[in-house]
Protein backbone atom coordinates (compact mmCIF):
# COMPACT_ATOMS: atom_id res chain seq x y z
CA UNK A 1 0.00 0.00 0.00
CA UNK A 2 2.87 2.38 0.78
CA UNK A 3 4.42 1.82 -2.66
CA UNK A 4 1.07 2.43 -4.37
CA UNK A 5 0.52 5.61 -2.38
CA UNK A 6 4.02 6.86 -3.23
CA UNK A 7 3.58 6.07 -6.93
CA UNK A 8 0.23 7.88 -6.99
CA UNK A 9 1.69 10.90 -5.21
CA UNK A 10 4.63 11.13 -7.66
CA UNK A 11 2.31 10.80 -10.68
CA UNK A 12 -0.05 13.49 -9.40
CA UNK A 13 2.90 15.76 -8.63
CA UNK A 14 4.39 15.42 -12.13
CA UNK A 15 1.07 15.94 -13.93
CA UNK A 16 0.05 18.88 -11.75
CA UNK A 17 3.40 20.65 -11.96
CA UNK A 18 3.55 20.12 -15.72
CA UNK A 19 0.09 21.67 -16.12
CA UNK A 20 1.08 24.54 -13.83
CA UNK A 21 4.24 25.28 -15.79
CA UNK A 22 2.39 24.98 -19.11
CA UNK A 23 -0.22 27.51 -18.01
CA UNK A 24 2.54 29.92 -17.00
CA UNK A 25 4.26 29.48 -20.34
CA UNK A 26 0.99 29.99 -22.20
CA UNK A 27 0.11 33.16 -20.30
CA UNK A 28 2.01 35.29 -22.80
CA UNK A 29 3.59 37.40 -20.05
CA UNK A 30 6.85 38.90 -21.24
CA UNK A 31 8.90 40.32 -18.37
CA UNK A 32 11.53 41.64 -20.73
CA UNK A 33 9.07 43.92 -22.51
CA UNK A 34 7.61 45.11 -19.19
CA UNK A 35 11.01 45.72 -17.59
CA UNK A 36 12.50 47.56 -20.57
CA UNK A 37 9.44 49.65 -21.38
CA UNK A 38 8.00 50.85 -24.68
CA UNK A 39 11.30 52.28 -25.94
CA UNK A 40 12.99 48.87 -25.96
CA UNK A 41 13.97 47.44 -29.30
CA UNK A 42 13.29 43.84 -30.27
CA UNK A 43 17.00 43.11 -29.89
CA UNK A 44 16.89 44.38 -26.32
CA UNK A 45 13.83 42.22 -25.59
CA UNK A 46 15.47 39.16 -27.12
CA UNK A 47 18.57 39.73 -25.02
CA UNK A 48 16.52 39.96 -21.82
CA UNK A 49 14.53 36.87 -22.78
CA UNK A 50 17.83 35.05 -23.07
CA UNK A 51 18.79 36.23 -19.59
CA UNK A 52 15.46 34.94 -18.22
CA UNK A 53 15.89 31.70 -20.15
CA UNK A 54 12.63 32.21 -22.04
CA UNK A 55 14.21 31.49 -25.41
CA UNK A 56 14.79 27.82 -24.57
CA UNK A 57 12.36 25.00 -25.54
CA UNK A 58 9.41 24.48 -23.21
CA UNK A 59 10.33 20.97 -22.04
CA UNK A 60 13.90 22.05 -21.31
CA UNK A 61 12.63 24.90 -19.16
CA UNK A 62 10.17 22.61 -17.34
CA UNK A 63 12.80 19.98 -16.53
CA UNK A 64 15.21 22.69 -15.39
CA UNK A 65 12.50 24.26 -13.21
CA UNK A 66 11.61 20.95 -11.54
CA UNK A 67 15.26 19.98 -11.11
CA UNK A 68 15.95 23.24 -9.28
CA UNK A 69 12.64 23.12 -7.37
CA UNK A 70 13.40 19.77 -5.73
CA UNK A 71 16.55 21.35 -4.29
CA UNK A 72 14.57 24.29 -2.91
CA UNK A 73 15.39 26.74 -5.71
CA UNK A 74 12.11 28.11 -7.11
CA UNK A 75 13.75 30.78 -9.21
CA UNK A 76 13.78 34.53 -8.81
CA UNK A 77 11.03 37.10 -9.10
CA UNK A 78 11.07 38.85 -12.46
CA UNK A 79 10.33 42.23 -10.89
CA UNK A 80 11.89 42.27 -7.42
CA UNK A 81 14.85 39.90 -7.93
CA UNK A 82 13.93 38.31 -4.58
CA UNK A 83 14.26 34.51 -4.53
CA UNK A 84 10.80 32.95 -4.84
CA UNK A 85 11.66 30.40 -2.16
CA UNK A 86 12.30 33.20 0.34
CA UNK A 87 8.93 34.82 -0.36
CA UNK A 88 7.13 31.47 -0.21
CA UNK A 89 8.88 30.49 3.02
CA UNK A 90 7.65 33.67 4.66
CA UNK A 91 4.03 33.18 3.56
CA UNK A 92 3.81 29.39 3.81
CA UNK A 93 3.28 29.08 7.61
CA UNK A 94 0.16 31.25 7.37
CA UNK A 95 -1.53 29.11 4.73
CA UNK A 96 -0.43 25.88 6.39
CA UNK A 97 -1.83 27.04 9.73
CA UNK A 98 -5.23 27.85 8.21
CA UNK A 99 -5.41 24.58 6.27
CA UNK A 100 -4.34 22.50 9.28
CA UNK A 101 -6.84 24.31 11.50
CA UNK A 102 -9.62 23.69 8.97
CA UNK A 103 -8.78 19.98 8.80
CA UNK A 104 -8.79 19.67 12.59
CA UNK A 105 -12.13 21.47 12.90
CA UNK A 106 -13.66 19.48 10.04
CA UNK A 107 -12.66 16.23 11.74
CA UNK A 108 -13.89 17.46 15.12
CA UNK A 109 -17.26 18.67 13.85
CA UNK A 110 -17.69 15.79 11.40
CA UNK A 111 -16.91 12.96 13.80
CA UNK A 112 -18.81 14.51 16.72
CA UNK A 113 -21.87 15.21 14.61
CA UNK A 114 -21.74 11.87 12.79
CA UNK A 115 -21.46 9.81 15.99
CA UNK A 116 -24.22 11.76 17.76
CA UNK A 117 -26.52 11.45 14.76
CA UNK A 118 -25.88 7.72 14.39
CA UNK A 119 -26.48 6.77 18.03
CA UNK A 120 -29.68 8.86 18.10
CA UNK A 121 -30.96 7.69 14.72
CA UNK A 122 -34.34 9.23 13.97
CA UNK A 123 -34.24 11.42 17.06
CA UNK A 124 -33.99 15.16 17.58
CA UNK A 125 -30.18 15.18 17.62
CA UNK A 126 -30.06 13.18 14.40
CA UNK A 127 -32.42 15.60 12.64
CA UNK A 128 -30.55 18.63 14.01
CA UNK A 129 -27.17 17.32 12.81
CA UNK A 130 -28.64 16.50 9.39
CA UNK A 131 -30.15 19.99 9.09
CA UNK A 132 -26.96 21.75 10.16
CA UNK A 133 -24.87 19.58 7.82
CA UNK A 134 -27.15 20.36 4.89
CA UNK A 135 -26.95 24.11 5.55
CA UNK A 136 -23.19 24.07 6.10
CA UNK A 137 -22.57 22.16 2.87
CA UNK A 138 -24.37 24.82 0.82
CA UNK A 139 -22.48 27.83 2.20
CA UNK A 140 -19.29 28.70 0.23
CA UNK A 141 -16.21 29.34 2.35
CA UNK A 142 -15.91 32.98 1.28
CA UNK A 143 -19.56 33.67 2.20
CA UNK A 144 -19.05 32.04 5.59
CA UNK A 145 -15.88 34.10 6.03
CA UNK A 146 -17.67 37.37 5.36
CA UNK A 147 -20.53 36.40 7.68
CA UNK A 148 -18.10 35.51 10.47
CA UNK A 149 -16.27 38.81 10.03
CA UNK A 150 -19.51 40.76 10.31
CA UNK A 151 -20.63 38.73 13.32
CA UNK A 152 -17.42 38.88 15.31
CA UNK A 153 -16.39 42.39 14.28
CA UNK A 154 -19.58 43.96 15.63
CA UNK A 155 -21.94 41.66 17.52
CA UNK A 156 -19.50 39.38 19.36
CA UNK A 157 -15.98 40.88 19.27
CA UNK A 158 -14.21 37.84 20.67
CA UNK A 159 -11.88 36.80 17.85
CA UNK A 160 -9.73 39.03 15.64
CA UNK A 161 -11.25 39.43 12.18
CA UNK A 162 -8.06 40.34 10.32
CA UNK A 163 -4.31 40.04 10.54
CA UNK A 164 -1.93 37.31 11.60
CA UNK A 165 0.14 36.76 14.75
CA UNK A 166 3.11 34.36 14.43
CA UNK A 167 3.16 31.61 17.08
CA UNK A 168 6.66 32.61 18.19
CA UNK A 169 5.30 36.06 19.01
CA UNK A 170 2.19 34.89 20.87
CA UNK A 171 0.83 31.35 20.89
CA UNK A 172 -2.59 32.43 22.15
CA UNK A 173 -2.75 35.25 19.61
CA UNK A 174 -1.83 32.81 16.83
CA UNK A 175 -4.59 30.38 17.83
CA UNK A 176 -7.18 33.15 18.11
CA UNK A 177 -6.43 34.61 14.69
CA UNK A 178 -6.84 31.16 13.09
CA UNK A 179 -10.27 30.39 14.54
CA UNK A 180 -12.45 32.33 12.09
CA UNK A 181 -10.66 31.53 8.79
CA UNK A 182 -10.30 27.86 9.76
CA UNK A 183 -13.94 27.70 10.84
CA UNK A 184 -15.16 29.26 7.59
CA UNK A 185 -13.09 26.80 5.59
CA UNK A 186 -14.07 23.70 7.58
CA UNK A 187 -17.86 23.89 7.28
CA UNK A 188 -18.28 22.10 3.96
CA UNK A 189 -15.83 19.29 4.76
CA UNK A 190 -17.18 18.87 8.29
CA UNK A 191 -20.73 18.57 6.96
CA UNK A 192 -19.79 15.90 4.43
CA UNK A 193 -17.78 13.95 7.00
CA UNK A 194 -20.70 14.04 9.45
CA UNK A 195 -23.19 12.80 6.88
CA UNK A 196 -20.91 10.05 5.61
CA UNK A 197 -19.97 8.91 9.11
CA UNK A 198 -23.60 8.89 10.22
CA UNK A 199 -24.62 6.70 7.29
CA UNK A 200 -21.67 4.36 7.68
CA UNK A 201 -21.97 4.07 11.46
CA UNK A 202 -25.71 3.34 11.34
CA UNK A 203 -25.03 0.45 8.97
CA UNK A 204 -22.09 -0.83 11.03
CA UNK A 205 -24.13 -0.83 14.26
CA UNK A 206 -26.51 -3.31 12.61
CA UNK A 207 -23.76 -5.83 11.82
CA UNK A 208 -23.89 -9.26 13.48
CA UNK A 209 -20.67 -8.81 15.43
CA UNK A 210 -22.05 -5.60 16.97
CA UNK A 211 -25.22 -7.42 17.97
CA UNK A 212 -23.03 -10.15 19.46
CA UNK A 213 -21.10 -7.54 21.42
CA UNK A 214 -24.36 -6.26 22.91
CA UNK A 215 -25.40 -9.79 23.83
CA UNK A 216 -22.10 -10.24 25.65
CA UNK A 217 -22.86 -7.16 27.75
CA UNK A 218 -20.32 -4.68 26.37
CA UNK A 219 -21.11 -1.04 27.17
CA UNK A 220 -22.57 1.14 24.40
CA UNK A 221 -19.52 3.39 24.47
CA UNK A 222 -17.12 0.50 24.02
CA UNK A 223 -19.23 -0.93 21.23
CA UNK A 224 -19.34 2.35 19.32
CA UNK A 225 -15.79 3.60 19.82
CA UNK A 226 -13.85 0.33 20.02
CA UNK A 227 -15.69 -1.90 17.56
CA UNK A 228 -17.93 0.12 15.23
CA UNK A 229 -16.15 3.45 14.72
CA UNK A 230 -12.82 2.09 13.38
CA UNK A 231 -14.68 0.44 10.50
CA UNK A 232 -17.27 3.17 9.94
CA UNK A 233 -14.64 5.94 9.91
CA UNK A 234 -12.93 4.72 6.72
CA UNK A 235 -15.52 6.24 4.31
CA UNK A 236 -15.50 9.46 6.34
CA UNK A 237 -11.72 9.74 6.06
CA UNK A 238 -12.06 9.13 2.32
CA UNK A 239 -14.36 12.18 2.21
CA UNK A 240 -11.64 14.20 3.92
CA UNK A 241 -9.22 13.04 1.22
CA UNK A 242 -11.57 14.42 -1.42
CA UNK A 243 -11.86 17.72 0.45
CA UNK A 244 -8.12 18.10 1.13
CA UNK A 245 -7.37 19.97 -2.13
CA UNK A 246 -10.34 22.26 -1.50
CA UNK A 247 -9.21 22.97 2.04
CA UNK A 248 -5.70 23.86 0.94
CA UNK A 249 -6.87 25.86 -2.06
CA UNK A 250 -9.57 27.47 0.06
CA UNK A 251 -6.98 28.52 2.63
CA UNK A 252 -5.27 30.56 -0.07
CA UNK A 253 -8.57 32.34 -0.83
CA UNK A 254 -9.81 32.66 2.74
CA UNK A 255 -6.61 34.29 3.97
CA UNK A 256 -7.11 37.09 1.43
CA UNK A 257 -10.54 37.84 2.92
CA UNK A 258 -9.09 37.95 6.44
CA UNK A 259 -6.08 40.01 5.36
CA UNK A 260 -3.53 37.37 6.33
CA UNK A 261 -0.09 37.49 4.65
CA UNK A 262 -0.09 33.95 3.28
CA UNK A 263 0.38 32.32 -0.10
CA UNK A 264 -2.90 33.78 -1.35
CA UNK A 265 -1.77 37.35 -0.86
CA UNK A 266 1.60 36.54 -2.40
CA UNK A 267 0.05 34.86 -5.45
CA UNK A 268 -2.50 37.65 -5.86
CA UNK A 269 0.16 40.37 -5.98
CA UNK A 270 2.34 38.34 -8.31
CA UNK A 271 -0.54 37.58 -10.68
CA UNK A 272 -1.45 41.27 -10.93
CA UNK A 273 2.17 42.06 -11.85
CA UNK A 274 2.49 39.13 -14.23
CA UNK A 275 5.31 37.72 -12.08
CA UNK A 276 5.07 34.14 -13.37
CA UNK A 277 7.93 32.59 -11.30
CA UNK A 278 6.26 33.64 -8.06
CA UNK A 279 2.84 32.36 -9.16
CA UNK A 280 4.37 29.06 -10.27
CA UNK A 281 6.28 28.78 -7.00
CA UNK A 282 3.10 29.27 -4.97
CA UNK A 283 1.23 26.72 -7.07
CA UNK A 284 4.09 24.24 -6.76
CA UNK A 285 4.09 24.50 -2.96
CA UNK A 286 0.29 24.17 -2.91
CA UNK A 287 0.51 21.04 -5.06
CA UNK A 288 3.10 19.55 -2.72
CA UNK A 289 0.83 20.27 0.26
CA UNK A 290 -2.11 18.56 -1.45
CA UNK A 291 -0.04 15.52 -2.45
CA UNK A 292 1.50 15.09 1.00
CA UNK A 293 -1.79 15.48 2.89
CA UNK A 294 -3.52 13.13 0.44
CA UNK A 295 -0.81 10.52 0.94
CA UNK A 296 -1.04 10.84 4.73
CA UNK A 297 -4.82 10.42 4.62
CA UNK A 298 -4.48 7.33 2.42
CA UNK A 299 -2.03 5.80 4.90
CA UNK A 300 -4.35 6.59 7.80
CA UNK A 301 -7.27 5.02 5.93
CA UNK A 302 -5.24 1.87 5.26
CA UNK A 303 -4.19 1.63 8.91
CA UNK A 304 -7.71 2.34 10.16
CA UNK A 305 -9.20 -0.29 7.87
CA UNK A 306 -6.73 -2.85 9.22
CA UNK A 307 -7.54 -1.89 12.79
CA UNK A 308 -11.24 -2.17 12.00
CA UNK A 309 -10.85 -5.68 10.61
CA UNK A 310 -8.93 -6.67 13.73
CA UNK A 311 -11.62 -5.19 15.95
CA UNK A 312 -14.29 -7.06 14.07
Amino acid sequence: MTVTTLATAVTVFILATFATFALGAASGSNPAAVALGEVATQADIDRMNHVFGLDRPFLVRYVDWIAHAVTGDLGTSWFTNIPVAASVAQAFPVSLSIAAGAIVLALLFGFTGGVLAAISQGGIVDRAVTLLSTISATVPAFVAAIALILLFAYAIPIFPVAGYVPPEQSLSGWLLCLVLPSLALSLDAGADIARQLRTSLVGTLKENYIIGARVHGLTPGRIVFRHALPIASTPALSVLGVHAPRLIGGAVITEVIFGMPGLGQLANRAALQGDIPVVQGVLLVTIVMVVIIGAIINLIIARTAGTGRSAA
